[in-house]
């Protein structure tokens, strides 16, 4: 790590938002040492969930980091002294922007922000900004307190000190970053491929929503914690997947929207657990169990990960 990187990891950090993404964020950065200012509108709710989100780091995860600083509420004060900050926000330009226009008249010049994005091109959240060069995507997964998922997203307009910058305390966060060089990122890219595809198998009849998670779970989830799609080729072999595309390709579905049955299915309120209905229904306390249970999950999944660690053949268990 670099000077600039570890001058940063001593810096308090925001994160600006309301609800769990922006909880774990919170977490995951407390983790790592950083003081943290969590700006949210609600603040009873998002503190309760960061410390139950720090009790199950305590009990999976390890002792927790001494000395950890924490504050709740609105912009603090004084902006001087913090390195970066992090918005959580809806996938709302109008939203988004608001939140960039509020830290950039708070924030010092130097300071990074970055923002989540995952179908609005970074191009656009930078327009009519003060300091657009400061301005990066950066998109999490859930939980974001355990998972290495980083996905940031650097144009043109992006200062590369701020990139790296960025990157360097990434992974002091524990996470495994990677750097899309453009206006979009591709996690969500991928997910939306594989989610038109398999809709299209549903609606005509070809497989039932169980189905699908079967085969996802059973299959590609079994082996993408260890290798990833391309590596996963490599190991089967290219030349089978070559010649099942050209078949194949053809025919995969080209909707440029979701089917008329999931719109039905939100228009109806099923929008999930909590609601107590999705593509499954879900009985009382259900929801609450499931969240438990991935919970315990995700730590585990972690650690096997840790045990076979990506592109590290040395370390990797026989």
């Amino acid at each position: 790590m670099n000077k600039d990187a570890t001058d940063h990891s001593k810096k308090p950090l925001l994160v600006s938002g309301t609800g769990p993404l922006a909880a774990g964020i919170t977490v995951c950065l407390l983790q790592a040492g950083h003081p943290v200012a969590h700006c949210t509108t609600d603040p009873a709710a998002d503190g309760e969930t960061i410390a139950n989100l720090q009790q199950a780091h305590a009990k999976h995860g390890g002792a927790e980091r001494s000395g950890q600083k924490l504050t709740l509420g609105g912009l603090p004060e004084k902006s001087s002294g913090y390195a970066a900050a992090i918005i959580a926000a809806p996938e709302c330009l109008a939203t988004k922007r608001s939140r960039i226009a509020e830290l950039e008249a708070w924030l010092p010049q130097e300071a990074i922000i970055a923002v989540n994005t995952e179908c609005i091109a970074l191009s656009r959240l930078q327009e009519g900004a003060g300091h657009p060069a400061r301005i990066i995507g950066a998109n999490w997964a859930e939980p974001a307190h355990t998972t290495q998922f980083l996905e940031m997203i650097v144009n043109t307009a992006c200062k590369e000190a701020c990139a790296h910058a960025f990157r360097d305390m990434a992974v002091g966060w524990g996470k495994d970053p990677y750097v899309v060089p453009g206006d979009e990122g591709i996690r969500s890219r991928m997910m939306s491929a594989m989610a038109r595809e398999a809709f299209f198998l549903v609606s005509n009849g070809y497989a039932s929503v169980e189905d699908i998670d079967r085969a996802c779970r059973n299959d590609a989830g079994y082996y993408l914690p260890f290798a990833g799609n391309f590596r996963y080729m490599d190991l089967m072999g290219p030349y089978a997947y070559g010649l099942v595309m050209e078949d194949l390709n053809p025919g995969l579905d080209r909707s440029e929207g979701p089917p008329a049955w999931m719109d039905e299915l939100l228009h109806q309120g099923h929008t999930g657990m909590d609601a107590g209905k999705g593509f499954y229904d879900y009985g009382e306390g259900e929801a609450e169990k499931w969240a438990s249970v991935f919970n315990r999950f995700s730590y585990r999944i972690r650690q096997l990960m840790h045990r076979y660690p990506f592109g590290d053949n040395e370390k990797t268990e026989p």
